[in-house]
């Protein structure tokens, strides 16, 4: 099958996201979201990001967090003290949501409609800490041209911090009869085609309109953010999974896998 132009595979994208919000809204997740930002210490951000945040100095700073999805993690970065933040999202769907958890937040971070790859201009040169979270890396067709955008965002001497999926865990296959075997190549470099919903509960495909999913190896990712101009300053791989239950699996193994990271890593001076 023919492959999609990158412009073609964002559009699937955005697509998938909104058809797919309303089925994040009828879960128990949804609800006990919805009672718990009302709390001013509200976080979802799991010990690993809370500390590597906490090491930069995320309190009094102004923090821009790029594809925030339902803004859960841009009210948490409030909570440990954040000045200021903008959360950017390409979906309408998502961030109606986001509205809502801010409606009965005390907090309130401003959300764009925006593909990262089309940021408006107010945004350029903005923002002391930039934040990627898991999931992001996958639905960007080029990273080395995601991780420009993600630079423009920064002041200089502004930190991009990021903690994703370890990308040699996409070379398994957790539904598979032996989940254990490596079912692609980590140098893969076409993307995976989707055609299920976009859900993060329970095992069950839905499914739902084509997507795209694409692999960028962990060299691939910094080497990116050096071509940006972004001076690595921290690169951490951890064995527990910051994934679907369904990746669990793969945790407490006698040979572990790495299965996630996080990246620090700094705006040098113009």
């Amino acid at each position: 099958m023919d492959m999609p132009s990158a412009q073609q595979a964002i559009a699937c994208n955005k697509d998938a996201w909104d058809q797919s919000a309303d089925l994040h809204k009828t879960t128990d997740t949804w609800s006990a979201l919805l009672r718990a930002v009302a709390n001013p210490g509200f976080s979802c951000l799991d010990p690993t990001l809370t500390g590597v945040l906490q090491d930069i100095g995320v309190a009094g700073k102004d923090v821009v967090q790029l594809c925030c999805n339902n803004g859960r993690e841009s009210l948490s970065l409030l909570g440990l003290g954040a000045r200021s933040v903008v959360g950017v999202d390409q979906s309408r769907a998502f961030l109606q949501q986001a509205n809502e958890l801010a409606e009965r937040s005390p907090y309130q971070p401003e959300f764009i409609e925006s593909d990262i790859h089309q940021l408006p201009e107010r945004l350029q040169g903005r923002f002391d800490i930039a934040l990627v979270t898991i999931g992001v890396l996958g639905w960007m067709p080029d990273v080395a041209l995601f991780m420009q955008h993600v630079a423009s965002c920064l002041k200089p001497g502004g930190s991009l911090v990021m903690y994703e999926t370890h990308p040699f865990l996409e070379v398994f296959d957790p539904r598979a009869q032996n989940p254990f075997l490596p079912a692609s190549s980590y140098f893969q470099r076409e993307p995976f085609v989707l055609q299920e919903a976009i859900v993060y509960e329970g095992q069950a495909e839905v499914a739902g309109p084509t997507s795209y999913w694409f692999v960028h190896t962990l060299g691939d990712v910094v080497s990116a953010a050096i071509c940006a101009d972004l001076q690595i300053s921290h690169l951490q791989e951890y064995a527990h999974s910051n994934r679907e239950e369904l990746y669990d699996q793969y945790e407490h193994q006698p040979a572990q896998l790495p299965l996630c990271f996080t990246l620090t890593a700094i705006k040098q001076s113009a």
